[in-house]
């Protein structure tokens, strides 16, 4: 029989611990002779006791980092994977640009936990994979397939307009991943300099 989530975390919960703790106590005045023929009650008394004395457990509302990480990779992969599948009605050039885009992303969300400590990159990833990338390619997608490749007098096509967008948004990921990994370019620059005047000595 399978034991319910709620049974599992109260297990393992400080109030059972506690409570656990004041029972054992009952069970030595038991042994000890001090509880009597109420030894049952006393102990369940003073587990009772220990469990309502515990403090609460404490509330944690931050996501761990590898799952949010988790879950913006898949959402990266699950948009990809329906652009790719609308290939035949994307411009030239569109594909490799979103696929750039999701190679640079992802770089970034391999490493949850420096991401979840820089919230201005965190915040910037986040936007790209859930509004702008989207918002671009919908947009696009959403328009029927002959005003999507039509010419507009004195302005730029659909089609136009969303390789524009993607060569922006691919931009803005490069600069997000640079800043992200910008103390790892500089050591990199440091260990050059290190070797370059280690062999002058």
């Amino acid at each position: 029989m399978a034991i319910s989530d709620g049974v599992v975390r109260y297990l393992g919960s400080t109030k059972n611990l506690v409570g656990c703790v004041a029972g054992l106590g009952g069970v030595g005045l038991h042994l000890t002779g001090f509880a009597g023929a109420y030894w049952l009650p006393v102990i369940g008394g003073l587990y009772l006791v220990g469990a309502l004395a515990a403090p609460p457990e404490r509330v944690r509302l931050a996501v761990d980092p590898a799952i949010a990480a988790s879950r913006l990779r898949s959402d990266l992969a699950a948009l990809l994977a329906k652009v790719r599948a609308e290939a035949k009605r994307m411009p030239d050039g569109a594909l490799d640009r979103l696929d750039h885009i999701g190679e640079v992303l992802d770089a970034v969300l391999q490493r949850p936990e420096e991401l979840a400590a820089d919230p201005e990159t965190s915040h910037g990833v986040t936007r790209l994979v859930r509004v702008d990338v989207p918002l671009a390619v919908e947009t696009y997608l959403n328009l029927p397939w002959w005003i999507g490749v039509a010419k507009r007098s004195g302005a730029r096509s659909a089609a136009g307009e969303l390789a524009a967008q993607l060569e922006l948004l691919e931009v803005d990921a490069e600069n997000v991943a640079s800043r992200f990994f910008a103390d790892d370019l500089r050591r990199q620059s440091d260990h050059t300099r290190y070797l370059e005047d280690r062999a002058e000595d």
